[in-house]
């Protein structure tokens, strides 16, 4: 980060102290605390139920500041995860400085981190999801020599009473990218992802989806932010913030907001989708010469052999599966294909066309050579927000590593991609050829 991004960051620590959050130390966080009054710290860590959990600090002293910030805190293991008995429980939360942000809802001026699990030896919980996908991270690393990185698509419904929203009545299940006032909860989004952004996500875009339809009473309206892509680790930690900065606002409105798979038939349903892309010494690995690397057709042929047990982490309430189903943008079978909406694993459109655009359409600009091998992702489309976002992402990581370690890896990405919608009549026949994804948790 140079000078103007750091001065730009929405995150106020990284602002305030001009670092990037992976470099923050604890004298850093000491400092931001005593220099802008802030009165409490929180400690943050996802349990087993996928919501994020809290413990307050009242800051009375330095000392006891930085005996919390350096010992942690002892927590109920038994109350968080349900594979740890009340027999011995403890385990030790602490917490890691890079997560840190100003809690924008809190009325007394609060700092609050995300927390990493240890046990009562001193060593990071073996089962903690969050340690889970770092393991699963290194590995894929020392297999491939890449950082595997992601980010995740993250769609809700805003449900409100009609009577409030009764002008402008949106087209049915054609809220995509609409605007205000057909879209009633522009707002409510862009104010989303600027606490998100404060709270350190780092936001690609925000817009208005398909679902927008009335239903007993009440509209419900379709939305979606997506991120940019960045470690794996962080990705799974911003996703987790998401959800619940989205859930606290929504609270303050009143709102009702659910991430729910599928609120109601042959209506869109609300997906997770995870994209991916391994990088090297800074540099994009997706692409060669401008088409799919053998390197991405690997990864994907990973996900692909493992694509049932992704579904065991991605997709885990049974209204997922009311959501898989065809016509519906959403993967029924074991296959991948370019830009095509009815697969398993979508390569999306990554700029790989020679022409510079920016002057096309603006014919005052001088020709840019900016690099866009770096946009370059693949989408894993079956998730959804019942996900256990660690161990998706784990799984993920997993899954394409296994791309690396066959030796008939291309092989299978040959056979099984697709370049037609598998659910036009004319091509039942290759639909049949494809494996079917499990049709229940």
């Amino acid at each position: 980060m140079n000078q103007q991004e750091l001065s730009m960051n929405a995150n106020r620590l990284v602002a305030f102290l001009q670092k990037p959050a992976s470099e923050f130390t604890k004298e850093d966080i000491i400092s931001f605390i005593r220099q802008n009054d802030i009165k409490m710290v929180n400690f943050m860590y996802p349990a087993g139920d996928g919501r994020l959990k809290t413990l307050n600090f009242i800051i009375t002293n330095e000392e006891y500041l930085e005996t919390i910030l350096t010992c942690g805190e002892r927590v109920d293991g038994s109350s968080l995860f349900s594979f740890i008995g009340a027999g011995s429980s403890d385990l030790y939360a602490i917490p890691r400085f890079r997560t840190a942000f100003v809690d924008p809802f809190a009325e007394i001026p609060t700092l609050s981190m995300l927390c990493s699990y240890f046990n009562k030896d001193g060593e990071p919980l073996d089962s903690a999801p969050e340690y889970t996908l770092h393991k699963a991270c290194k590995a894929f690393k020392d297999v491939t020599g890449m950082q595997f990185e992601a980010m995740g698509e993250l769609e809700y419904y805003v449900i409100v009473p009609e009577e409030e929203y009764n002008l402008y009545e949106a087209t049915d299940q054609k809220g995509y990218h609409e605007s205000g006032p057909y879209a009633k909860f522009n707002e409510f989004r862009t104010e989303c992802m600027s606490y998100i952004a404060q709270a350190g996500g780092q936001i690609k875009y925000g817009h208005s989806e398909v679902g927008n339809f009335t239903l007993n009473g009440y509209i419900y309206e379709q939305n979606e932010i997506e991120f940019l892509p960045v470690y794996a680790e962080d990705a799974a930690d911003q996703l987790m913030i998401a959800k619940w900065v989205i859930r606290n606002l929504g609270y303050q409105y009143g709102y009702n907001v659910t991430f729910a798979p599928k609120i109601t038939a042959g209506k869109a349903g609300s997906g997770l989708h995870i994209h991916m892309r391994f990088t090297k010494d800074g540099k994009n690995q997706m692409l060669t010469n401008g088409v799919l690397s053998e390197t991405a057709r690997k990864a994907i042929a990973g996900m692909m052999e493992l694509a049932p047990s992704i579904k065991a982490f991605g997709n885990t309430n049974p209204t997922s599966y009311f959501r898989l189903v065809p016509h519906q943008e959403a993967p029924t079978n074991v296959c991948w294909g370019d830009r095509n909406r009815s697969v398993l694993v979508r390569v999306p459109l990554g700029w790989s066309a020679k022409t510079d655009m920016c002057v096309l359409a603006n014919p005052l600009e001088k020709e840019s050579h900016f690099d866009t091998a770096q946009k370059q992702t693949v989408e894993m489309r079956s998730p959804d927000g019942s996900a256990e976002l660690y161990l998706l992402m784990a799984g993920l990581a997993v899954a394409c590593r296994h791309g690396f370690e066959i030796p008939n890896a291309l092989e299978i990405a040959e056979k099984t991609y697709v370049n037609v919608n598998i659910h036009k009549k004319e091509n039942e026949d290759k639909l049949k050829s494809l494996a079917q994804l499990p049709d229940s948790c």
